[in-house]
């Protein structure tokens, strides 16, 4: 099948099925040019929540789908591969979470958003990378626990100078694989 006979199909099924098409930035641009909206997961998200179809289609990682079904219950989120994970979310998981919160019992959990469902529920609190300072002053606590990624909680740690931040040890593989000769390239 040819491409624009493919792009012509898809666009039918999504009519007939009152579908929305979400693709991360990070998708093939054959993927984005089939999408309703490109984005990165909170613009999709925001989207997916103000959505009046009845399905939506998260073409980005399981995270993301997730939290798309988070804010829209009633409705049928679609993950096209079921193999397409985020490896730092995948660093950290519900169990982890109880523990630490366990042997930190006077400490509020804070999770990036790039997390599983799972341990969003074990949390308190989500946040983006744009607010994740702001959260953390917001809580009414002098110890908390980060979660996953534990570059961002350094930021945080760097300019929330009142309380003990708790960084599990999360981390985006992609970013931690560039060096500062990577710049100049």
């Amino acid at each position: 099948m040819d491409k624009y006979t493919l792009i012509s199909n898809i666009s039918k099924l999504k009519s007939q099925k009152n579908a929305l098409i979400l693709a991360h930035n990070y998708q093939l641009p054959e993927v984005q040019e089939v999408a309703d909206y490109v984005g990165d997961s909170l613009s999709l998200c925001r989207k997916a929540a103000k959505s009046q179809e009845d399905i939506i289609v998260f073409c980005g990682v399981r995270f993301m789908a997730e939290t798309a079904k988070l804010l829209n219950p009633k409705k049928t989120v679609l993950l096209p591969s079921l193999n397409a994970k985020c490896p730092m979310a995948d660093m950290i998981d519900r169990d982890t979470i109880r523990e630490l919160k366990g042997r930190y019992r006077d400490a509020k959990v804070v999770c990036y958003v790039n997390s599983s469902v799972d341990v969003k529920a074990e949390s308190h609190i989500s946040c983006t990378s744009s607010n994740a300072v702001d959260i953390v002053n917001s809580q009414k606590v002098d110890r908390i626990i980060f979660t996953p990624d534990r570059n961002l909680a350094s930021y945080v740690e760097e300019h929330v100078h009142t309380k003990e931040i708790i960084k599990t040890d999360g981390y985006c593989p992609v970013h931690a694989s560039l060096k500062a000769e990577d710049i100049y390239k």
